[in-house]
């Protein structure tokens, strides 16, 4: 075992210039009850711009290894694990149970040896690669639990995705697809839409030159008062911003706004008016559970689903993949390979 690895340590907040790859970070030593992972890949989600950048409320301990997901082989075990061994193959929740989230209240996935706890790990099959399954906790976990868990989908639905290209919006694409919807994924840019249409849309609408929300209404109908004709069954929408009314506007009576995230502002300006005159059910998901991401490793085993990855890069080029998210230049999601 190596005594030092390269690892992608953020020190202070701010722009991504504040990252940096070390190649001499001690290796964790294993503490009894824990695993060592040999990471054979890891991901990133928009929510480690959030934590580069600093986020209020949240005192994350620097310094600190970014990088939520990760899949790999377990290096070594600590004494009193049992259930695992060295050489086994898994995916890990970076949720841990005792600390919080992996790559932001303690060290993460984007080095060659994370530390992690037995709880987080789930048996990855042999069909799965590391690079589609460490695509899956964060991104394809929060559609599978706002879709799936939630049972807000189903069949014949009218189901309209806002950020469809990044990975969340790819994910809640192929899960809708999966649950039987008709899906409206609306991104920015012939490249995304045409890729989106590839994995399975069945309609795209660029939102920089078209207004999402008029577009559903023209092809689907005026949301009516009294009746449940016109407008979208589902709208899901993790951006928030200036996108939130829109939304409202073009949803049918007695449907659901989906919401798990606010990449484009968490304050929103209002209209109570369209909630209450249309019966809509404002639904929020945060997280997602073992439960989940099981059933996703499931899926991509049995080829129902495959994780949409825009590209696969080293830990070397790591800043430029995550510099590729923040500005929203990518088509579902960055993995990177130690």
């Amino acid at each position: 075992m190596p005594r030092t690895m390269k690892a992608l340590v953020l020190r202070e907040h701010g722009d991504l210039d504040r990252l940096s790859l070390v190649h001499d970070e001690p290796v964790p030593e294993v503490k009894p009850g824990h695993v060592l992972v040999r990471v054979g890949a890891s991901s990133f989600n928009y929510h480690d711009v959030f934590t580069v950048r600093g986020m209020p409320g949240i005192k994350v301990p620097l310094p600190v290894i970014i990088g939520l997901d990760l899949a790999g082989t377990i290096a070594e075990v600590g004494e009193g694990v049992c259930r695992w061994r060295a050489g086994d193959r898994v995916l890990v929740n970076p949720l841990n149970r005792a600390k919080g989230l992996m790559g932001e209240m303690l060290d993460g996935g984007m080095a060659e040896y994370p530390l992690g706890s037995p709880d987080q790990l789930i048996p990855l099959p042999d069909n799965v690669s590391f690079e589609q399954a460490a695509a899956l906790p964060v991104a394809y976990g929060t559609a599978h639990r706002m879709l799936i868990t939630h049972q807000t989908v189903k069949p014949g639905d009218k189901v309209l995705v806002l950020g469809a290209s990044g990975g969340v919006g790819t994910a809640s694409v192929l899960i809708a697809k999966l649950l039987g919807a008709e899906v409206i994924a609306c991104a920015s840019g012939a490249e995304k839409l045409a890729r989106l249409k590839a994995i399975g849309a069945d309609h795209v609408v660029d939102y920089r030159e078209t207004d999402f929300s008029r577009w559903a209404i023209a092809r689907y109908g005026k949301p009516q008062r009294r009746s449940d004709e016109g407008g979208v069954d589902v709208v899901i929408n993790f951006t928030g911003g200036d996108t939130w009314v829109p939304s409202l506007k073009c949803i049918k009576r007695g449907g659901t706004l989906l919401v798990c995230g606010a990449t484009a502002g968490h304050d929103p300006k209002e209209d109570l008016r369209y909630i209450w005159s249309f019966e809509i059910a404002v639904k929020g998901s945060n997280s997602f559970y073992d439960e989940n991401l099981r059933a996703l490793l499931d899926l991509v085993s049995s080829r129902r689903i495959e994780p949409v990855i825009d590209r696969v890069v080293p830990l070397e080029g790591a800043v430029e993949g995550l510099a590729a998210i923040r500005d929203r230049k990518v088509i579902g999601k960055i993995v990177v390979t130690p």
